[in-house]
């Protein structure tokens, strides 16, 4: 017998035909963790066969995209107008949209965007914080926008003072429509996450979306008898769902992760045996999380950004036998474990705990991690850092604004040079074979993603580690403080920097013992710093 409260289930098609021109769409995802691909298709589809919608604003508070799929498929001339999200990494048809000044694009700090989903839900007007402020976020830099189209736009952030002190505002965004992912749903459209490898911000954006009266469509793997779900499961009540698509095809648009259809243990469902978990072959970035490793103490709470610092250094701390002595997170919400990275950052295996996205980042934006790791753009003598947008190349902030500016310990990792370098290691040395063609080591970074000057009048530890020298931020500036051995101090560090930084007069050279090429290179814990 029909209910009142019986779902709309319909296909991709029709749910998607209900989508207006100049219509705002928000989804909820990250990397394709919890994409909803049969969705995001049908609108690319329709779009290329009718020419609409277009004219949409699209909100996104994570990268959604794993180079092809996610909302790769919306990036089409003329049917974004305006983008509003965290980050393009994997993205390049939307970073090609944004430099060649196709579409309207601002970039908002993910955990702000996250957030702002809870401070609209509840009726507020926006989101107070002091996350972005002095770095291109600041609307006295760049107010978040990514290229000259977006110059003569409205600010979507403004600065505010409040007892005396200097705060960012961030308006809350308006939706007319939501694209989320769950696991199952009941007749009465009760949603699960149960299968997903994150949590995200999912209730926090149906709601957002429901206080400006918008439209939530949610993508399903499988449809379930009313009554079935335990309760606690729910993640978002059915009465807050507008449509449910059933996935026609899982095992293709309905994925845990880009490269995993199913696998229990990155739900918390199984462990895999820790021999399983193979060490990362020798190369630079192994070698520099290595030294980056060594910034760790026990009881550490630790954060990795993309790149390098997700790729290897759980992997590099796993090998080493210190995984028991630290608590590794990543801005998805989780704890502990072995994590993936490339098209799968943000998942991991093993793990002890996992969070909502938003809640994550109440920790980083507040209490702050006590150390985090995170890739290296460019450096300059300020110790300022750009690693959101190289040349007309925008990757984005991500979570790499909220968590830098608040950690107690910031260690950035990345390589000297970019672009073409050739390493090898030779007893206990370091050997270049080819230069990279790119140089990090700027005069002035391309965009102010971290703001060195402010880091070091508010005391922060920050380093900067590569596979050559190690950099550390001084009152006075960037200080030289280590080099690897086997390398020439002059024409392979100095020479190759667009500034002078501070010679220390106790310049030390690298543990040869970092430079190991088969198994652990017996990296010990520090001490745990007082106060801590």
């Amino acid at each position: 017998m029909a209910s009142a409260l019986d779902a709309h289930f319909c296909t991709p098609d029709e749910a998607m035909a209900q989508i207006r021109d100049g219509q705002t769409v928000a989804t909820v995802a990250m990397t394709l963790v919890s994409a909803s691909e049969s969705n995001l298709k049908a609108l690319e589809r329709r779009f290329l066969e009718t020419g609409h919608p277009r004219d949409l604003t699209l909100i996104h508070s994570c990268g959604q995209s794993d180079r092809e799929r996610g909302i790769q498929h919306l990036a089409h001339e003329g049917m974004v107008r305006r983008i509003v999200g965290a980050h393009w990494g994997l993205q390049p048809r939307w970073m090609e949209l944004i430099a060649s000044n196709k579409v309207e694009a601002y970039c908002l700090p993910q955990g702000q965007m996250a957030q702002l989903y809870r401070e609209a839900a509840s009726g507020l007007p926006g989101k107070v914080s002091q996350v972005g402020l002095g770095t291109f976020i600041d609307p006295r830099v760049e107010g978040g926008k990514m290229n000259e189209r977006t110059r003569a736009c409205e600010d979507l952030v403004e600065v505010v003072e409040l007892d005396g002190r200097e705060f960012l505002f961030y308006r809350a965004l308006p939706i007319d429509w939501l694209l989320i992912r769950g696991t199952a749903a009941d007749g009465q459209g009760n949603l699960t996450t149960t299968d997903e490898a994150m949590k995200l911000e999912v209730l926090p954006a149906v709601l957002a979306c429901k206080r400006w009266g918008g439209k939530v469509v949610a993508q399903v793997r499988e449809r379930v008898e009313t009554g079935t779900l335990d309760p606690k499961d729910v993640t978002v009540p059915g009465v807050f769902i507008d449509s449910v698509v059933v996935c026609p095809d899982p095992e293709t648009d309905h994925r845990m992760t880009s490269s995993f259809y199913f696998d229990p243990s990155f739900c918390g469902q199984a462990r895999v045996p820790e021999e399983a978990i193979e060490p990362a072959p020798m190369n630079e970035r192994k070698l520099i999380a290595r030294r980056g490793v060594c910034e760790l103490y026990p009881g550490a709470v630790v954060n990795l950004g993309t790149g390098i610092p997700n790729d290897m250094v759980g992997r590099v701390a796993a090998e080493e036998g210190l995984s028991d002595d630290v608590m590794i997170t990543v801005e998805s919400g989780i704890y502990g474990g072995v994590q993936l990275g490339g098209v799968d950052f943000g998942i991991g295996q093993n793990l002890t705990a996992m969070v909502a996205h938003h809640e994550q980042f109440d920790y980083y934006d507040g209490a702050g991690v006590d150390v985090t790791f995170m890739g290296l753009g460019e450096l300059d003598g300020q110790g300022n850092v750009n690693s959101t947008k190289m040349g007309d190349r925008c990757a984005g902030a991500g979570g790499f604004i909220d968590i830098t500016q608040n950690a107690k310990k910031v260690v950035f990792l990345g390589t000297f040079t970019a672009k073409g370098g050739r390493y090898r290691f030779e007893d206990g040395r370091l050997v270049i074979e080819r230069e990279g063609e790119v140089r990090k080591m700027v005069p002035q970074v391309g965009q102010l993603s971290f703001n060195g000057p402010a880091a070091r009048r508010a005391g922060q530890e920050v380093l900067v580690v590569t596979e050559r020298a190690v950099f550390r931020l001084v009152p006075e500036g960037v200080e030289l403080v280590e080099v690897a051995p086997g390398i020439d101090l002059q024409t392979q560090v100095l020479d190759l920097m667009g500034f002078t930084p501070i010679v220390s007069p106790n310049l030390k050279v690298m543990d040869p013992a970092l430079f190991t090429v088969d198994g652990p290179a017996g990296i010990a814990l520090g001490p745990r710093p007082e106060g801590r």
